[in-house]
């Protein structure tokens, strides 16, 4: 990607018209991570546009999202390549099949045509550095494990990984790394050095009104507005599991819309509900407290 003329007022604009509004800071630590070519750590709740960020960028700039989902147990084998082990079988086959013929191939000329390039299979980590530019999206990295994480670190510093039946396989230009992480647990220091870092926050309702508005134009704005509103009250309820971020704002504005609901009222949020609050203890709570919500 071609930055010499970018700025992070470009890059909102850039978002802006994929339907992601990014605040200045957020827009700046964007730019910065491109230009200065440094991995973005992206903390908050969940919900909070986290992992949409990583996918507006590779739509702004027309570029593949590689994505790495992370999770407890996932390991280097996952993040970088495997061998196509039955492919890898039907040529040994193929091999002992001409070699019982003629006598000809040597264990070193088998071993050789197995560990070929067309058996390897690339994962995450080895396609975005060999397919750059590319978004690589490595999601929720607080659920893996510490030495994931410090394999992610040599990787991250140096741009290249070492498949020992191939060799070194570098990037010719270092993708854009996004990694995102949901505070379950605290990252290492030496990650987050690394990297460049902003907490995304649950966005003012101004902001998450031009938000819904942007991407789920069909609702109407006074629809959206009531919507946006009421999640904002759910937000700072008392006692919640997990309030809702905003991608169930959206959820909830385009449900009621395509309920024929033109104004909110205790009968149609109590229906919809399900929608924006996910766990059982948070759907009692506000359902109970659904009139003094929609008063505001």
């Amino acid at each position: 990607m071609d930055l010499s003329v970018e700025t992070a007022a470009g890059i909102a604009g850039r978002l802006a018209e994929t339907g992601y509004l990014a605040d200045d800071a957020l827009a700046t630590v964007a730019f910065l991570a491109m230009r200065l070519e440094r991995p973005l750590l992206l903390e908050g709740e969940p919900g909070t546009g986290k992992t949409a960020l990583a996918e507006a960028l590779s739509q702004a700039y027309d570029i593949p999202l590689i994505r790495l989902q992370c999770y407890e147990g996932v390991d280097a084998t996952q993040a970088l390549y495997d061998w196509d082990f039955p492919r890898q079988i039907l040529r040994l086959r193929a091999l002992e099949a001409v070699a019982g013929e003629d006598g000809r191939g040597s264990v070193e000329q088998v071993e050789e045509g197995l560990f070929d390039e067309r058996f390897l299979l690339a994962r995450p980590v080895l396609r975005a550095l060999r397919e750059s530019p590319c978004v690589l999206l490595i999601d929720e990295v607080d659920r893996a494990d510490d030495e994931f994480e410090a394999f992610l670190l040599e990787v991250l510093s140096t741009w290249q990984v070492t498949v020992p039946e191939l060799g070194a396989v570098a990037a010719a230009q270092p993708p854009l790394v996004v990694l995102t992480s949901n505070r379950t647990r605290e990252l290492h220091d030496a990650l987050k050095r690394r990297c460049l870092y902003h907490w995304i926050d649950h966005p003012g309702l101004e902001r998450e009104l031009a938000i819904v508005r942007s991407r789920a134009p069909e609702v109407s704005e006074a629809l959206a507005r009531q919507v946006v509103t009421l999640v904002h009250n759910v937000r700072v309820e008392p006692g919640m599991v997990k309030p809702p971020g905003v991608a169930e704002t959206l959820d909830w504005a385009r449900a009621l819309d395509a309920l024929g609901v033109s104004e909110i009222d205790t009968e149609s949020a109590a229906a919809s509900l399900g929608v924006a609050v996910k766990y059982r203890e948070d759907a009692e709570r506000v359902r109970l407290a659904l009139d003094r919500l929609l008063a505001g």
